[in-house]
């Protein structure tokens, strides 16, 4: 590791230490504070007059099955409305280079896609999609679904906090006060950054060059750095560009490369300083931090060996293969642990070419439902399921009847976890069975061998846990992969969200009892040990034998140096 991507490294974390604290508590600020306590009085007449314009009773909060139908709804006209543009987009303005409508199984996967924040790709952006599509279907996605996402955590951490109620807040305030106070200001300010820095903003054509050989190229452009911005700050991850965020117009310099890896995580780790916040409980807050950072710097330090290591099979050293040599090798590893120990899914290099054991790494990192940080919002529901599951857990080997802050932790709420934690994981491997099993499905796969196992594996895996991310290689624009990846995302996307706001619901019903002498403290080092334990052997029982077909057998295979 070179001084320069050490220094780029240690500046990422440096960022993130500094500036989550604070964003967690003006999240926690957004959410509880009530009219004319905490912003300015412009601000409230703005937010006051979205209401009355929607027809929304900002006084009016919602139970958890009100919340959820409203939450459904809103998600479902949403993926009608990005179907119909898409589907008009020939008839619609901004569409300077004439794309024609896509196909429909590629409309509604695109739709499901962005309105459940997965944003997997199946199409190259700037040969399918006019700007308008772009900007007003899928941008306008970008902060909704993040909306959506901190909704459902805002309401999950009330039910954890209010005692014998029968409300969780209201979505559509919820969801407003997350767009107009914590992704539009802070999206608007990064993109200003982004458009110094060269990435393109414009809605001009495409223009033709001529080439050094005398050849002529089309260089795509558009409204890049508007985009680019709530992309990384939603957990969004698509891309303007089919190549991501190794494009050069998404990610031109070392400062945006290091601006965009702290995006990936810096709503997400907040969340967790928003969660300390709202329960009123720092040392918990920094318990969950302290885990997941291990988790984090485990993976990285993992990866960065296995990149850095000898391909006895190509004779390799390092693996500089499907990466920006401007990037470099660390900084391709940390985004690559970053993005998929959230839902992020944005890439700077392609995955299919890291070595095995850090694809594998990237792969598993999907596969525990990037608890490891997580998403904006659900990423820290996601990562609740589990600590839930963990004092059940305990609870059950002590003799004690589980609690958690206060709250019995009952057969009903584990009910929710178990659907929230087993749903994903069913998904995963219903659907790279059948992808195996069936003949006509191989056209997808680039590779056979374990690398072919592991290319099906990811796709699933980035569906079922709205990632987004792609192994490279994987050509999912079939209607086989298009419906089934779009039925994937949906319930995926679904699982988390029903469970969370109904253990929301239910713990809001109970009373909080003070603590006792032989209750478990949760921010303790012990229930840290645990938590990491119960995260790890559950995606270790789950997917140990399909990952032992795939990453793990390439890996063994290469250091024995051979090929496939």
């Amino acid at each position: 590791m070179t001084i320069s991507a050490s220094a780029q490294v240690i500046t990422c974390f440096f960022l993130l230490a500094i500036f989550t604290p604070l964003l967690g508590v003006y999240i926690a600020k957004v959410f509880t504070h009530k009219e004319g306590e905490f912003f300015p009085a412009f601000l409230k007449k703005i937010e006051n007059f979205i209401y009355t314009l929607s027809g929304i009773d900002k006084d009016k909060e919602m139970s958890a099955e009100q919340y959820l139908m409203k939450l459904l709804c809103f998600n479902f006209i949403g993926i009608l409305s990005v179907i119909a543009l898409l589907r008009l987009q020939w008839y619609l303005p901004l569409n300077p280079e004439h794309f024609t409508a896509p196909s429909w199984p590629l409309a509604l996967n695109i739709a499901i896609s962005f309105v459940t924040n997965t944003n997997l790709q199946a199409y190259s952006g700037e040969t399918t999609l006019s700007y308008l599509s772009q900007m007003l279907s899928l941008g306008v996605q970008n902060f909704l679904s993040a909306a959506t996402g901190l909704s459902v955590m805002v309401a999950l951490i009330r039910g954890i906090t209010r005692q014998t109620s029968e409300t969780v807040g209201n979505f559509f305030v919820d969801m407003i006060r997350g767009v107009f106070y914590i992704l539009l200001p802070l999206s608007i300010l990064i993109a200003a950054i982004f458009v110094t820095q060269g990435v393109v903003q414009t809605f001009n054509p495409y223009p033709k060059v001529e080439t050094v050989q005398g050849d002529t190229q089309t260089i795509p452009l558009g409204p890049v750095a508007s985009f680019e911005a709530i992309k990384q700050l939603g957990s969004n991850g698509g891309g303007f560009f089919n190549a991501n965020s190794a494009h050069p117009f998404e990610n031109p310099t070392q400062l945006t490369n290091i601006l965009q890896t702290v995006m990936i995580l810096l709503i997400p780790i907040a969340s967790i300083f928003t969660f300390g916040h709202m329960i009123k409980s720092k040392k918990h807050a920094l318990m969950i931090i302290g885990t997941l950072s291990f988790m984090f710097v485990g993976a990285l330090i993992a990866a960065n060996i296995a990149e850095y290591s000898l391909n006895e099979a190509i004779g390799s050293y390092p693996f500089l293969e499907g990466k920006e040599t401007r990037i470099g090798i660390n900084n391709s590893v940390l985004w690559t642990v970053a993005t998929t120990a959230t839902s992020n899914g944005s890439a700077n290099a392609a995955i299919s070419s890291h070595s095995p054991m850090t694809g594998g790494i990237a792969l598993y990192n999907i596969m525990l439902g990037e608890v490891i940080f997580g998403g904006v919002g659900v990423g820290l529901a996601g990562l609740i399921m589990f600590i839930l599951l963990t004092v059940f857990l305990c609870g059950l080997m002590v003799g004690r009847s589980p609690e958690f802050l206060g709250k019995k932790v009952e057969k009903r709420e584990i009910q929710w976890v178990v659907i929230a934690i087993l749903s994903p994981s069913a998904l995963i491997l219903i659907g790279s069975f059948f992808s195996c099993l069936l003949p006509f499905t191989s056209s997808g796969v680039s590779q056979h061998g374990p690398h072919g196992l592991t290319e099906i594996l990811y796709a699933f895996s980035s569906a079922a846990g709205n990632n987004g991310s792609s192994f490279a290689g994987f050509n999912m624009n079939t209607n086989y992969y298009l419906l089934l990846l779009s039925a994937v995302m949906l319930l995926g996307r679904l699982s988390i969200i029903v469970a969370s706001v109904k253990i929301a619901g239910l713990l809001a019903k109970k009373h909080i009892a003070p603590p006792s002498i032989g209750a478990m403290q949760t921010h303790s080092v012990l229930f840290s040990v645990l938590l990491v334990g119960v995260i790890l052997i559950v995606g270790a029982l789950t997917f140990f034998p399909p990952l032992s077909l795939g990453p793990i057998l390439e890996q063994m295979l290469m250091a024995r140096g051979e090929t496939f």
